[in-house]
């Protein structure tokens, strides 16, 4: 595997169809994105057969001919073995701050749940558990490969600033769990990063944030702002002001899609040692949607395809409409041409135990509703008492200390479990680990 070349291509617009070159350097954002039209995001191109791991404990050597960041390096003219090493330097700066660096995190049948919810020993609930992972959650996947692309253009003498003491802050929009992730990854290399924070942000995270030296700045509702997140709002600003985008939602930086499919690779690569037998479904919390698109397209590059269903609460859920609309006007696949007739921010204040899925909009709809329609699945929408149930039943069942918004996808099991044969094979993935 070492000796063959990268598999990524380019990017290009899921709304536009614009083609950007793999070797762009800080390819962010589609180049028709603009202040007042947010409505583009850049998807990987890319042609994954056969999936096959190294081996490496580290997903980001397992996995990394299938990386866009590794051909993006390529094409900076670093050799393989030099692009391994920025991979694993850079993971043992992280591990020196988070206490782990980057490792394969566990996927397997779980005995006590799945008899909980009367499955039979043929079928079965799997868990991913990304509770140990770098800060707690699948997060910094998603924002690791964007940290390796802005360490490999230094590497290479092509970034704008002359010294790491002039590099421009690192900015992010988030209600928790990516901001503790990003803002971990931005201590391991001494980059100052400003994380803009819900107004009801709990005290736990706000402490850990502080504790990793982030600008922690809270965003309350304007009067003045447009419908939407106030956090994105003020995230933007920075953006214009010169920080650079370092979050987990695609229309502001595609890298976020490159690495947060090493989730889904690893769950493939264990699916095809099954023997032959096949998941069903995967169950995914949907927020902002980079998760739910990454998971299952890493999932993909292997032999089956699970119906995918991305979960949301009854407080906030604008793919599920978002999915409907589309269907009613054409289709849900490929729907990026008709963003604002689908997807908009949710008119009332988002609300629920799960509050890291509380995005006022999917901001990568377009791929999560791909996945669902490739795969023949749907949004599903967990009442609230769902959400509770999921956490209560995750912590009586399992031995995994998972959040309500890390449960969320079991929420949306318990939703159509009436649904969902006995003998079926089930993934849901609890990522985000309790914080008191």
């Amino acid at each position: 595997m070492n000796a063959q070349p990268p598999v990524v291509t380019g990017w290009r617009c899921s709304a536009c169809e614009t083609r950007v070159s793999i070797s762009q350097v800080f390819s962010w954002r589609c180049p028709n994105s603009s202040q007042t039209d947010r409505h583009h995001v850049l998807e990987i191109e890319n042609a994954i057969a056969p999936l096959r791991s190294t081996g490496d404990a580290n997903p980001f050597v397992a996995f990394q001919r299938y990386l866009a960041w590794d051909a993006f390096a390529a094409n900076l003219g670093l050799e393989f073995e030099s692009r391994t090493k920025i991979i694993r330097d850079l993971d043992d700066a992280v591990a020196k701050v988070a206490g782990t660096g980057f490792r394969t995190t566990p996927f397997l049948r779980n005995d006590e749940l799945s008899k909980s919810l009367h499955f039979t020993e043929q079928g079965g609930v799997w868990i991913k558990d990304e509770t140990h992972n770098v800060a707690g959650s699948q997060k910094a996947r998603h924002l690791f490969a964007q940290l390796l692309h802005l360490i490999a253009v230094e590497h290479v003498g092509r970034a704008p600033w002359r010294s790491q003491s002039e590099r421009p802050q690192l900015a992010i929009a988030s209600c928790g769990n990516a901001a503790i992730a990003a803002s971990t990854l931005a201590r391991a290399v001494n980059w100052p990063i400003q994380v803009f924070v819900p107004e009801y942000s709990d005290a736990a995270t706000i402490k850990i944030l502080n504790s990793l030296n982030a600008n922690t700045v809270r965003c309350a509702r304007v009067a003045t702002d447009p419908p939407g997140d106030p956090c994105v709002y003020r995230f933007r600003e920075a953006i214009s002001s010169g920080a650079i985008p370092f979050g987990v939602q695609g229309p502001e930086n595609a890298w976020c899609l490159d690495g947060g499919r090493t989730i889904g690779w690893e769950m493939a690569v264990v699916a095809e040692d099954l023997d032959g037998a096949l998941f069903s479904r995967m169950f995914v919390q949907a927020g902002g949607g980079a998760f739910a698109t990454c998971a299952a397209n890493g999932f993909f590059a292997g032999a089956t395809k699970p119906k995918v269903h991305a979960v949301q609460t009854e407080g906030c859920a604008p793919l599920a409409r978002a999915f409907l609309i589309a269907q009613k006007t054409g289709g849900a696949r490929n729907a990026g041409s008709r963003w604002s007739q689908c997807m908009w921010p949710w008119e009332t204040t988002p609300s629920s135990i799960a509050d890291g899925i509380l995005d006022d909009e999917t901001y990568d709809w377009i791929g999560a509703c791909n996945a669902m329609v490739d795969s023949g699945g749907w949004p599903v929408v967990a009442s609230e008492a769902q959400v509770h149930e999921s956490f209560e039943l995750a912590h009586r069942v399992t031995n995994v200390d998972v959040s309500p918004t890390g449960a969320a996808g079991l929420a949306g099991l318990l939703a159509i479990r009436q649904e969902i044969a006995d003998d079926e094979r089930v993934i849901i993935i609890f990522s985000g680990v309790r914080r008191q």
